[in-house]
């Protein structure tokens, strides 16, 4: 009776801070699997999309700890939890996010499997999972290729051109007019702007995205990121996840580009049919619901965990 209760409600979150190449904390949290479930036999830094703080993948979360992930889930600055003082006053941009909260998301991951491994004597993987934002941004931070697997959810080349039909043009308006002047005029881009699950974005990071979706080719042909463009480096498995509805954010030729970046490593390209599953819409947001996960997350890591060896080995 006891394994099942462990098994089934999760331990609270356990908080811990992030300590960025600057020097800024951030909150961040832990979600542990059962010990009476065999304990830590992976590790997943869960990086979450453009505005979206990092509760709403709680549910997600908690599903991978009891698959035997210890998961690292986090805000980026200016975003959820790491909102310090006013939206207006936070100068954070998106390269920040990639650059400095998301490469010490790696960090600590890559400590923890450092640890874990040394107790148990044994080899973990570690799996980075990225929705929208948190998957096309992760080749610019740094040490990111130390991971052993990446899968992408509705994660993209945000540029325009990928878009067709009236969802083209939304998204040509978006990024030439709606979000660039908003942001000038409130001070930041509010979050009803950027889809129901979505908060204010600071300005700066706004004005970063909005400048990438006008690019042709996104921020991949961005001068002042050549330098710092790292996709190339990846040698392992790359799993990237479009949903067929998803127009709004995430178009198939849009993922596809991401793809293309990563130009060392084995990628594979899903798609998700609601239909499929008897469902009539998912969209950007609803793979990370609640009501649908059980239906949905297995789908999207079955996968990468048998293309990666040591997620293979020490999930089975």
């Amino acid at each position: 009776m006891s394994t099942t209760i462990d098994l089934m409600q999760p331990s609270p979150p356990r908080p811990l801070q992030l300590r960025c190449a600057d020097g800024r904390l951030l909150n961040a949290c832990w979600y542990e699997p059962a010990a009476a479930a065999g304990g830590v036999r992976a590790l997943a830094v869960l990086s979450p999309a453009m505005a979206v703080a990092s509760p709403f993948y709680r549910a997600f979360a908690e599903w991978l700890s009891r698959r035997g992930y210890a998961v690292l889930s986090y805000d980026y600055r200016g975003i959820g939890a790491n909102l310090q003082g006013s939206l207006r006053s936070e100068g954070a941009g998106l390269h920040d996010w990639a650059k400095l909260d998301m490469a010490a998301a790696l960090r600590a991951a890559i400590k923890r499997q450092t640890q874990e491994q040394d107790q148990q004597g044994r080899a973990l993987g570690i799996l980075a999972i990225g929705h929208s934002f948190g998957g096309n941004a992760v080749g610019l931070a740094p040490g990111y290729e130390q991971v052993d697997a990446l899968l992408g959810v509705a994660a993209q080349a945000a540029d325009w051109r990928f878009w067709a039909g009236l969802p083209r043009a939304k998204a040509l308006m978006f990024f030439h007019a709606l979000l660039p002047g908003l942001s000038h005029a409130f001070g930041h881009a509010p979050g009803w702007l950027l889809g129901a699950r979505a908060q204010g974005l600071p300005k700066r990071a706004a004005l970063d995205w909005a400048r990438w979706g006008r690019r042709k080719g996104y921020m991949f042909t961005d001068p002042a990121l050549q330098a710092e463009l790292g996709f190339h480096r990846f040698t392992g498995p790359v799993h990237l996840w479009n949903i067929s509805d998803d127009q709004l954010f995430g178009p198939g030729p849009a993922v596809d580009h991401l793809g293309q970046q990563f130009s060392s490593a084995s990628v594979a390209r899903h798609t998700l049919d609601p239909q499929a599953l008897g469902l009539r819409a998912i969209g950007h947001f609803g793979m990370f619901r609640r009501d649908l996960g059980e239906r949905i997350w297995p789908l999207l890591l079955a996968p990468v965990e048998q293309a990666t060896p040591i997620l293979r080995a020490s999930l089975a």
